[in-house]
Order: C-alpha cells, then sequence, then structure tokens
C-alpha cells in the first residue's frame, strides 16, 4: 500500500470501516452505521473501490455499503472517501455472504456484483458468488423493486449467472436478457483492459417485484 493508503486506513477505518462479524447472521444496524435511513445499495467486492466512490458521489441520497476482503482496496477505498467528502458510503471487511445474512429483509435498494471471480475451472465452480442459494440469499435482502445488477466479462460466466438469476422464482428479468450498458455503472481500468483484449461486457440486472 501506499503511504497515503496507509494512513487513510489507520485514520479513517474506526469511522467509516466495519468489520464482518465472525458469526454469520449477526444483525447489522444499518442506521447506526450511516447515521441515517436512506436506500441502501450493496457493492460485493469493490475491489480498489474506484467505482464505489464515483456512483456514490453522483448519487448522495443513496448510501453505499462495500464489501471486500483485500486490505490495499479497502485502504484505497477509504482514501478516496476521505478526498472527495463522501459521506454515505461504508467500508466492510469480510465474507460478503456473512454479512448479507444479518441484513434485515427487504432492507437493501440494490446490489451490485461488478467483476465478481469467474473462477472459470469446473471444480471451483461452486466458489462462484452467483449461484441459487446465493442469489436466494440476496433476493430476500432486496426491498420490493430493489434490482440485482451483475457485471462480468467472462462470457461462460455470463450465460451460467443469465440462467441462475432467470431461475429464480422472486426475481424479474429487466431487459429479458443481457441488458445495455447502464450509463450509471463506471467504465473501470478492469474494463477498460478486457475491452482492449476483446472481451465483451456482460450486464445483468434483475429486479424483485
Amino acid at each position: 500500500m501506499s503511504s497515503r493508503q496507509t494512513d487513510a486506513l489507520d485514520r479513517l477505518w474506526p469511522v467509516y470501516g466495519l468489520d464482518v462479524p465472525e458469526r454469520p447472521g449477526t444483525p447489522v444496524d444499518l442506521a447506526g452505521l450511516f447515521g441515517r435511513r436512506a436506500p441502501l445499495v450493496l457493492e460485493i467486492g469493490s475491489g480498489m473501490g474506484d467505482t464505489t466512490a464515483e456512483m456514490a458521489a453522483a448519487d448522495p441520497d443513496r448510501d453505499y455499503l462495500a464489501v471486500e476482503v483485500h486490505t490495499p482496496g479497502i485502504a484505497n477505498l477509504l482514501d478516496l472517501v476521505d478526498r472527495h467528502g463522501l459521506r454515505n458510503v461504508r467500508v466492510a471487511q469480510g465474507d460478503a455472504l456473512d454479512l448479507v445474512a444479518g441484513l434485515a429483509e427487504a432492507s437493501l435498494d440494490a446490489v451490485h456484483v461488478f467483476f465478481p471471480d469467474p473462477w472459470p475451472k469446473s471444480r471451483h465452480h461452486k466458489r462462484r458468488i452467483i449461484q441459487p442459494a446465493h442469489v436466494a440469499l440476496l433476493r430476500s435482502r432486496l426491498a420490493p423493486g430493489g434490482t440485482l445488477h451483475c457485471a462480468t466479462d467472462w462470457a461462460e460466466y455470463a450465460e451460467a449467472m443469465r440462467q441462475t438469476l432467470d431461475a429464480d422464482p422472486g426475481l424479474v428479468d429487466a431487459y429479458d436478457g443481457f441488458a445495455p450498458r447502464p450509463t450509471h455503472r463506471p467504465v473501470t481500468k478492469f474494463e477498460r483492459r478486457a475491452l482492449r483484449a476483446g472481451r465483451p461486457i456482460f450486464d445483468l440486472i434483475h429486479r424483485r417485484p
């Protein structure tokens, strides 16, 4: 980590950070965490945080809870929060599904799963975040009208995601297939690299009626 990121982690983690409880399903006090009640977006796997910070800055009426496991990405997001004066972002470190299990049902306005690890080898598919049991849990935390938005540059995973999301009885495909690229999702460095390498980007947006 850079010295700036290390400093941000030291100073800002006590203010904006949340350790995912070791016991899955431990309740999370969202109003206490953000100091207000507002529609909440859950960002699963926020990486270096650039996308989360940009979306939160453009969307101040909603709160953003980013979940990441890697400390450098968390530190970078905290630095972005500080530099841009964002007050609607909190950062959790740990297993996203353990955190989701502790959220109240219908408490989320949206869930974003952008460019998750595709785990391309067949024997590793069970590690993928988008699979039936996980989708059912995420959907149960969406408020009516809430959206589950996934994006990937891995074609096989995109098709597997589509089939899994379409099979969930409590979700409706907002676009009857892959969605056009939403303007509200920033283009990241990772996405630019994928496009330069000739890999198309797939977006899927499903809604809880």
